[in-house]
């Protein structure tokens, strides 16, 4: 039986190796999800947040973003047997020593001007409620749709609402 706690640890698993969440502000200011690559602080121990997201000051996301803003963040996992829904806070930051840490060559790639381009911004992401499902979308499962097996029962204890922060 999957419970709750293995479900969360799957998703921070997951998001942890496969890094891209769809991230959009909620309320009236929401705007259509984007496609980010969320990161974890190296030096944050538990890997259970924040994420951190390197994108550009002239974003929708950005421009919209008011001080700290209810957000919300869609994961899949790359095999597709994860998936998540994750509301929470959105931040811009200023922290040249997290934009080190954090900083590789696949984000040096987007931004000229390196570490200190001024169209460079740090946000970050403080999860708080979760919505985690996980799916068993392979050919076993299939199987045994074809012959006859209700799926409904196979997920009564793959899915869980759950607290992040």
């Amino acid at each position: 039986m999957t419970t709750p706690q293995d479900l969360q640890a799957k998703l921070w698993k997951a998001l942890k190796s496969d890094r891209t969440i769809m991230l959009r502000l909620t309320g009236d200011e929401g705007g259509l999800s984007q496609p980010m690559t969320a990161l974890f602080d190296p030096d944050n121990g538990d890997d259970r947040g924040p994420l951190y997201i390197f994108t550009a000051k002239d974003t929708d996301l950005v421009q919209a973003l008011m001080g700290c803003s209810p957000a919300q963040a869609t994961f899949a996992s790359k095999g597709h047997d994860l998936f998540a829904g994750v509301e929470g806070e959105l931040s811009a930051i200023e922290d040249p020593a997290l934009v080190d840490r954090l900083w590789s060559p696949f984000v040096a790639a987007w931004y000229e001007g390196g570490k200190t381009d001024p169209n460079l911004q740090l946000l970050r992401f403080d999860p708080g409620r979760a919505q985690i499902w996980e799916s068993e979308n392979g050919l076993f499962a299939g199987l045994r749709l074809m012959l006859g097996h209700d799926p409904k029962s196979d997920y009564q204890d793959k899915t869980a609402q759950v607290r992040l922060s």
